[in-house]
């Protein structure tokens, strides 16, 4: 206690009584508040720190929807119940202002099979089942054979769709035809229909059934399949909604595929990743659709084999020539 306190304290009466009544009382009662006062302070301080340790010493990790890597409190983590409802919604309604299409160089196509590859990865499909294939093509013994990779063609007006009795496939707006397992009844209606063969039927237990087992379904990735129900390429509509191109296209190493929105007159190669005019890449190179006397409308444009950069025969014994 200072020298001012004390005079201040000898002035209080009551004080004063006690010093002289006292004094180990008194510094036994100063002891008690004092001891309180630490441990008051104590309290405070650890609960300073907790709240410390909350905010800055326990944070995690979380990659938002729109892609962006953030830190947040572990203690303000909450679970999240997803809306199966909510995607379904989503995937039906699509992009808003887009119109896809995709163009498929056939003279740079060589039968790497990447695309094919990514496409079974991604869908979680067996190494014999499709949503895109190659094929071997010649159209006549005096023409030169070309490998031609086939997805769905995502047609405009889509037999397939108009065939189903349960709403399961259906158009979107932006031009992507997709299927819903959930309602798909496995009729295989619209495998009847569509004049391209572009749709595959679950006979059995997919391949990652057990894997995929309790996760929730993707409208956008028809992931987990399903055994007894229809499944197809999708435009890889879940990497369009994070502003990726499609699986197939980005695995592509020889530059066959363009991808883009049709209402912006814009695709990319996947390989080189430079966008060009579409409009210019489709007149200049002599494009066109398959069975377009169908009437069907594909989204999917072929620029013919000519010019080839490689020999048919001799293009699996060759190494991939990747362009950069």
């Amino acid at each position: 206690m200072s020298k001012k306190d004390k005079e201040k304290s000898s002035e209080d009466p009551k004080i004063d009584e006690i010093l002289e009544s006292s004094r180990r009382d008194f510094l036994k009662k100063v002891g008690i508040v004092g001891a309180a006062s630490v441990a008051g302070a104590a309290a405070i301080y650890s609960g300073y720190r907790y709240e410390h340790a909350k905010s800055d010493g326990e944070s995690v990790k979380v990659l938002t929807e729109d892609n962006r890597l953030v830190l947040i409190p572990k203690d303000q983590m909450k679970d999240y119940k997803p809306d199966p409802k909510r995607l379904l919604l989503r995937g039906r309604d699509g992009i808003k202002g887009k119109k896809w299409v995709m163009i498929i160089d056939l003279s740079k196509c060589r039968n790497a099979r990447k695309c094919v590859n990514a496409c079974q990865g991604a869908h979680h499909l067996r190494p014999y089942e499709y949503h895109i294939n190659t094929l071997q093509m010649q159209e006549s013994v005096n023409t030169p054979a070309y490998h031609m990779p086939k997805p769905c063609q995502h047609c405009d007006n889509p037999p397939c769709v108009s065939v189903c009795p349960v709403d399961a496939t259906f158009k979107r707006q932006d031009g992507i035809v997709l299927i819903d397992n959930e309602r798909c009844i496995g009729c295989r209606f619209c495998m009847a229909a569509c004049p391209y063969s572009a749709r595959m039927f679950h006979w059995q237990e997919p391949l990652a059934a057990e894997a995929d087992k309790g996760k929730e379904y993707d409208i956008e990735l028809n992931v987990p399949q399903k055994k007894g129900t229809i499944s197809k390429c999708l435009f890889s509509a879940d990497r369009l909604r994070e502003g990726a191109l499609p699986y197939c296209v980005s695995a592509c190493p020889n530059g066959v595929f363009y991808f883009g929105d049709e209402n912006e007159n814009a695709v990319t190669n996947g390989t080189t990743k430079e966008t060009v005019n579409l409009k210019e890449l489709l007149e200049k190179n002599g494009a066109y659709r398959l069975m377009a006397e169908l009437g069907t409308k594909p989204r999917v444009y072929y620029l013919p084999p000519k010019n080839r950069i490689f020999d048919f025969e001799k293009g699996e014994e060759q190494e991939y020539k990747e362009l950069t």
